[in-house]
């Protein structure tokens, strides 16, 4: 197997022979020599190279530890691939006119001919230490908050001090030399997930929706080829930020800079798996490559107060600051997801206004928003703002509850932990799939259904899960994740792994997920069809308190295999990322409408010269001129109507008799606003809207009875006469294709099948938002922001939602890190960093909800605390083996 990758030296003569096929592409180099004396060779990569350090460019590093030798082979292929494809490839060819790439194949040539030639997985240099020990881990080894450890022999010893080492003085030096590097790509395995890099404030960077979006870019390019889905994962903060790494290095120097973390394995299979994550790869690294000159100083400046104007049922309107220069437009892409792609497949917009209206949007649904400005003559791309994230309201008819697992109903059952079961709920993660240690391990997840009314319909329902660690999922496209609705009446003990373990599933919820796109940082989610959304109707309808979830992965190993499992966050324990990476089920539900039957309060047959009450005909008289008939509604009937919705209504006619002229005479029914009863009024009668369809006599002779249906404009005119107070007025008029006389159809009469009815559906549901908090106030308790309010004083409040976003006030519940969710009326930002300036934002709800308007505070971080005493304060990455992300 070994013997199908490149050694050092045929990488280099490799490199050297490109250089001397391709001398205006390709220009060689050393910058350094390692403690073996082996030279540390770059490739700079640029059509008419001579003027490469005059672009931007793009920083390829590649097995800077020395088992994962993915960076070095792709390195190879990518530039093969270069060379075989950039006359050819137009975009490829302008990619290479207006970037640079500089790349590194092997950042770590003694470890890594170690690796090959004597010990397979070392990982570190080959530094001898003078204590009997060798190497150091070359990524715990550059200034970015470097932690001296103390014990040598650890894999992740990173040196004496920073910069200790050759390789990792001769990157620093070359990057403090070339400025014109905006992105960095440092090659590693294993994992199949991109980490992009963070400044150890444990909180979001001006930079972090375009590393996002990058990573996701990469990730569509990737999928193309192989299907498979990578990760994107910034590590969990606050906790387990490596330290020393050259990612954060690079990322404090300004350039965007992730880790890609490639396969499941440090040395795969060549043929089969190594082939599949180089070709899956080059496309993703011209992408990357293509985005540099985007993050030059000859790009656009980013887009600022890019924020929500106003959000609807099915639209939202978005805003920004437009800059003063004429020569930009701008690029909005739209997601239901996060951490999803901004290309021509979520491109909804491009504009030179400074303000967007979304239209045709599904109501109490998840959006992303992402914005870019583009030079409309180079076609340089400014970074993107930060991203925009919100919820559209529900539909009138609509209900929604997102419900979180207590503490004591989500954890993991594993078949060799028969006795420390129940420890595993409520702390740290859940482990599912299959291991050695472990033996076959299910997660479970109770979800109390106890708040939903009995009557509630499911509308919509989806299962939202956070993956946090695919590291021991080590078999390439092996085994799925799937979830099974279980039967609690049947559970005794849900800590009980044989109960779990051989219960009856009701059904399977949505679909499996493969190994391949099991992808940690990304929420996996579970859509509910309709037989799944019947079930939990049946379990809402028969009171049922709860329902249960099992989630399983495989259940046996290959053979010479010893995990495939994954690893999920449950938001609680020290190392749970709290409230906003917890297991939710979110649920949109309506309930069944009540009907009202109204009679006519008032019944007239309006004549040219007179009006005859009581009666409700309408047509033609003697001479020709139309006779109106006149209907009136009273409202004492209806309840409150800043808590009635209508959902349908319909008026029903009919007919006494029918015209026995052959004229084509219709009659339509017009909802109006009505003052006087007279001839002169109704002509000059101020229409609001026709219900229905118009009715034939052909049709009056067919039936009797006549339904004429309200649309969506018209009840929405009925509930705004309803607000007002109003009586509901219609009239019906009658039309003829030419001269008809004495055609009169009477629509009204004594007997009770005969009487005209106005019928009306409608829920009993708060249309209206409660006032917002009040005296939203902000404070430093513990070394941890405090946030102080006062709830409105409403028998209908349910509780304040609180919010933070570091880069502009939010508009939106959902639009940030969500703090907190309940009736008190304080909180603390506990995974916030108190150092930074942001945004906080407090909305009040009701049962619907509804959320509030908002009361916002900006907090400028009037006092310094020790980012290293918060850290003393946290767990460190290595105080649990199982919290192990990456290999980076």
């Amino acid at each position: 197997m070994k013997i199908q990758y490149a050694s050092y030296q045929e990488t280099i003569d490799f490199l050297q022979y490109a250089m001397n096929q391709h001398p205006n592409l390709i220009r060689l180099h050393s910058i350094g020599e390692t403690w073996e004396n082996r030279p540390i060779m770059m490739a700079t990569i640029s059509n008419d190279v001579a003027f490469a350090d005059e672009k931007p460019g793009l920083l390829y590093t590649g097995s800077i530890h020395a088992r994962e030798w993915i960076g070095n082979e792709l390195a190879i292929k990518f530039i093969k691939y270069i060379l075989d494809n950039y006359r050819v490839n137009p975009k490829l060819m302008d990619t290479l006119t207006r970037n640079t790439l500089y790349i590194v194949p092997c950042l770590n040539p003694d470890g890594f001919e170690y690796s090959r030639n004597h010990f397979s997985f070392w990982r570190k240099n080959r530094r001898v230490n003078g204590d009997g020990t060798f190497g150091v881990d070359l990524n715990r080894n550059f200034d970015s908050k470097f932690r001296k450890g103390g014990d040598s022999n650890s894999n992740t010893y990173g040196g004496p001090y920073p910069f200790s080492e050759p390789e990792t003085r001769a990157i620093r030096d070359f990057v403090e030399t070339h400025s014109n590097i905006t992105v960095s790509l440092d090659y590693h395995s294993q994992g199949n997930v991109f980490f992009p890099a963070h400044k150890f404030n444990h909180e979001v960077e001006i930079e972090g929706t375009d590393l996002n979006i990058l990573c996701a870019n990469m990730n569509n390019e990737i999928k193309k080829v192989t299907g498979r889905q990578y990760g994107i994962h910034r590590g969990k903060p606050p906790a387990n930020l490596i330290r020393g790494s050259g990612r954060e290095y690079y990322y404090s120097k300004g350039i965007l800079a992730t880790v890609v973390e490639v396969g499941t394995r440090n040395i795969p299979d060549y043929m089969q798996n190594m082939a599949q994550s180089i070709d899956e790869n080059i496309p993703a690294l011209i992408h990357a490559l293509s985005e540099a000159i985007n993050y030059s100083q000859l790009a656009p400046k980013r887009i600022e107060g890019f924020t929500i104007k106003e959000i609807g049922i099915d639209t939202v309107t978005l805003e920004w600051v437009c800059p003063v220069k004429d020569d930009l437009y701008f690029e909005i892409y739209r997601s239901e997801t996060n951490k999803n792609m901004c290309n021509e497949q979520t491109l909804v917009a491009i504009t030179k206004s400074s303000e967007f209206t979304d239209v045709q949007l599904k109501s109490g649904q998840s959006y992303f928003y992402n914005i870019r400005a583009v030079d409309k003559v180079t076609k340089i791309k400014s970074p993107f703002s930060p991203e925009l994230r919100l919820k559209t309201k529900l539909a009138s008819n609509e209900f929604s509850m997102t419900l979180f697992p207590a503490r004591q109903d989500v954890g993991y059952l594993a078949q060799n932990y028969i006795n420390k079961n129940k420890e595993h709920f409520g702390y740290n993660s859940m482990f599912i799939g299959v291991n050695k240690k472990r033996g076959i391990s299910y997660g479970v997840i109770r979800f109390d259904l106890s708040n939903l009314p009995d009557n509630s319909m499911i509308k919509n329902a989806k299962f939202s899960l956070y993956p946090m660690n695919r590291v021991n999922a080590k078999i390439e496209k092996f085994g799925e994740w799937s979830i099974d609705i279980l039967d609690a009446s049947q559970i005794i003990d849900i800590y009980d792994y044989d109960e779990i373990a051989n219960a009856d599933s009701i059904c399977s919820l949505g679909q499996t997920i493969e190994s391949d796109k099991m992808t940690q940082g990304i929420w996996s989610k579970w859509q509910f069809n309709g037989i799944e959304r019947n079930v939990l109707d049946q379990l809402i309808l028969n009171n049922s308190p709860e329902i249960l979830l099992r989630i399983k992965g495989p259940t046996s190993l290959p053979l010479g295999n010893d995990s495939q499992i994954m690893q999920f966050d449950i938001g609680y324990g020290p190392f749970g990322s709290g409230l906003h990476y917890r297991p939710y089920l979110d649920l949109i539900y309506t309930q069944p409408a009540k009907t009202i039957e109204m009679s006519p309060a008032i019944l007239n047959t309006i004549h040219p010269e007179f009006v005859q009450s009581e009666q409700l005909k309408s047509g033609f008289d003697q001479q020709g001129q139309i006779v109106y008939g006149q209907m009136a509604f009273a409202l004492d009937v209806l309840p409150n109507p800043d808590t009635t919705v209508i959902t349908q209504a319909y008026l029903q006619l009919n007919n006494k008799n029918y015209l026995t002229t052959s004229k084509d005479i219709r009659f339509t029914i017009e909802l109006v606003e009505l003052k006087d009863v007279d001839y002169k009024s109704v002509k000059q009668r101020e229409k609001i809207e026709y219900i229905g369809y118009e009715i034939s006599n052909e049709q009056l002779k067919d039936k009797s009875q006549h339904h004429f249906i309200f649309d969506s404009y018209s009840m929405q005119a009925l509930e705004r006469l309803h607000c007002e107070n109003k009586p509901f007025y219609f009239i019906i008029r009658a039309t003829a294709e030419s001269q008809a006389t004495n055609a009169l159809v009477d629509f009204h009469g004594d007997n009770e099948e005969f009487k005209a009815k106005l019928i009306i559906n409608y829920l009993e549901r708060r249309k209206y938002a409660l006032t917002q908090p009040k005296n939203l106030e902000v404070s430093i308790e513990n070394k941890q922001v405090k946030l102080t309010w006062q709830n409105p004083d409403s028998a209908d409040f349910v509780g304040s939602f609180v919010v933070r976003n570091r880069f502009h006030p939010p508009k939106s519940p959902f639009d940030g890190v969500k703090i907190y969710g309940g009736k008190d009326e304080y909180t603390f930002d506990n995974f916030g960093n108190a150092n930074i300036p942001k945004y906080y934002s407090v909305f009040s709800y009701d049962n619907v909800p509804n959320y509030s308007a908002v009361t916002g505070i900006y907090y400028p971080q009037t006092q310094s605390i020790n980012l290293e005493e918060l850290d003393d304060d946290l767990p460190h990455e290595l105080e649990d083996e199982d919290m192990f992300l990456g290999d980076d």
